[in-house]
């Protein structure tokens, strides 16, 4: 009898996943359209890159990717908030989706409510660095050059909304720092003024600088995680610099919007994640800078409010004004 019952459930569990794929087994049946908030070049197009070529070739339908810039990113998280939830629009997003609840004043999307969070496809650490015609060698003497100049330097970031704008502020915090952000309409942009000298200090998420550290183009001065980079080993990170606190990442994340099928979000989430592991993706993102993850739908439900508090929290305590 008890084997009657094992096979029973068996049977039962069986036909869920069988009905659940029935459902997914036609999508999808035309190309379908990642939408990137930001511009070319930035930390979340670079990754985003990398995975929508194997979806494409997962799935034998075109995914191809869609970059709609602007207001921290605010402009393509509604223009995904407001597609079909039918699996044929997708937002890969950065940490602004959990930052921007609380940095703006109005938003013309609920996170909570407009989208299904799939996955996490990977995380880049926020990274200082500098031009190489800039004095400072290293954090500390950035810190104290910056503190003997109050008000003299200006340091660059992707935008208002990202975690590397809010980990200038924590810096700022720490040290009483006095100093100009710039925050530009991406990673892209903030790079190419970086290389030329205009923003000779920066703080970005790693992956819009791993190839220029490589190559001497820009000096890497630390890292917000507390572990290095198996591509950057001799980058030291903040925290075993001693300061401590100041850990943040820009992730790539990915969401559907709300309404989306459950059986193509967890189509979507099982692709991601086997994806990013591939061997060779693996190794093209942590060249990049980005750590691969593919955590599981409710994992990354867990992950998106946890960050949303803790970035509250940032601009609160930092007296931040909204925007």
């Amino acid at each position: 009898m008890r084997n009657g019952i094992r096979i029973f459930v068996s049977l039962a569990v069986w036909s869920i996943a069988s009905a659940a794929n029935l459902h997914a087994a036609g999508y999808p049946d035309h190309s379908v359209k990642i939408i990137i908030p930001f511009p070319p070049g930035g930390a979340t197009d670079i990754a985003g890159r990398v995975i929508v070529q194997k979806l494409s070739e997962r799935f034998g339908q075109q995914f191809f990717i869609e970059n709609v810039a602007g207001a921290g990113g605010n402009i393509g998280m509604a223009e995904a908030a407001r597609a079909p939830g039918d699996g044929y629009t997708i937002l890969f997003a950065s940490s602004s989706i959990v930052v921007n609840p609380n940095l703006y004043k109005s938003l013309p999307f609920d996170v909570e409510k407009d989208f299904i969070p799939v996955t996490k496809a990977g995380a880049s650490p926020n990274s200082w660095e500098v031009n190489t015609d800039f004095p400072a060698k290293t954090m500390k003497e950035l810190i104290d050059l910056m503190k003997a100049n109050p008000g003299k330097y200006s340091v660059a970031t992707p935008g208002n909304g990202t975690t590397p704008s809010l980990a200038v502020d924590m810096l700022k915090q720490a040290f009483s720092l006095s100093f100009v952000t710039v925050p530009f309409a991406g990673g892209g942009p903030m790079t190419q003024s970086v290389l030329g000298g205009f923003t000779p200090i920066s703080c970005a998420a790693i992956s819009n600088m791993v190839a220029l550290i490589k190559a001497g183009k820009v000096r890497g001065l630390a890292l917000t995680t507390k572990e290095r980079l198996e591509s950057l080993p001799d980058v030291p990170t903040l925290d075993e610099l001693g300061i401590k606190d100041q850990e943040s990442e820009t992730m790539a994340g990915v969401f559907v919007p709300a309404g989306t099928p459950q059986p193509i979000v967890t189509a979507l989430q099982k692709a991601i994640s086997e994806i990013v592991h591939m061997p060779d993706v693996k190794a093209r993102m942590l060249e990049t800078g980005t750590v691969p993850d593919g955590d599981s739908s409710a994992d990354f439900v867990a992950y998106v409010r946890a960050e949303i508090a803790k970035w509250k929290h940032v601009i609160e305590n930092g007296h931040i004004d909204k925007i």
